[in-house]
């Protein structure tokens, strides 16, 4: 069983080294509990992510919570969301305190400038990840939601209601299939 505050210090290290959001997050978080920790395997990794994208809230805080849990109970989801939030926590809170001071700094500019694209790099590597071994019909499902939502302005909710509402429907027709089939 692993301790409490290996728990705690795994996620705080995601936490403090990652920029950009939960999606850039989920390359250390695979790294750090697949790879180095193994704690969970890549299935069930893609499994709880996708549980952590369908509850409101950061995929990188719901997919702690998950993994937290899994490993440690109740304690080990709360060490890890800690573990998350605390240096983010941190950093809002000296941001609150002196940007208003330092916003119109031309290096601080340059800096958030710099950032940007290494931002976008970070949340297309776990796309791919997560677009690995998947059919070529689903790659079409992910262009189309993404370009109804971008270009359509549809809400992303109603893609995520109807995806799922398919979801149910393919299985429980591939389910009759190979019932009908025995």
């Amino acid at each position: 069983m692993q301790r409490l505050t290996t728990i705690f210090v795994s996620f705080l290290k995601i936490g403090m080294f990652t920029f950009g959001g939960g999606y850039a997050m989920l390359p250390l978080i695979e790294r750090e509990l697949i790879t180095k920790r193994k704690w969970i395997e890549q299935k069930e990794f893609l499994d709880l992510l996708t549980l952590a994208q369908s509850v409101p809230g950061p995929i990188a805080v719901n997919t702690a919570v998950f993994v937290g849990y899994k490993v440690r109970g109740l304690r080990g989801a709360a060490a890890a969301l800690l573990g998350t939030v605390t240096p983010s926590f941190v950093i809002i809170l000296a941001i609150a305190i002196f940007f208003a001071g330092i916003r119109q700094n031309p290096v601080v500019d340059a800096a958030f400038k710099g950032m940007r694209p290494a931002v976008v790099a970070l949340i297309i590597g776990p796309v791919l990840t997560l677009s690995r071994g998947m059919h070529w019909t689903m790659l079409v499902v992910i262009a189309a939601s993404a370009l109804a939502i971008w270009w359509l302005d549809w809400s992303p909710i109603w893609i995520l209601a109807a995806a799922a509402a398919l979801g149910i429907a393919w299985e429980l027709t591939m389910a009759k299939k190979v019932k009908g089939e025995k």
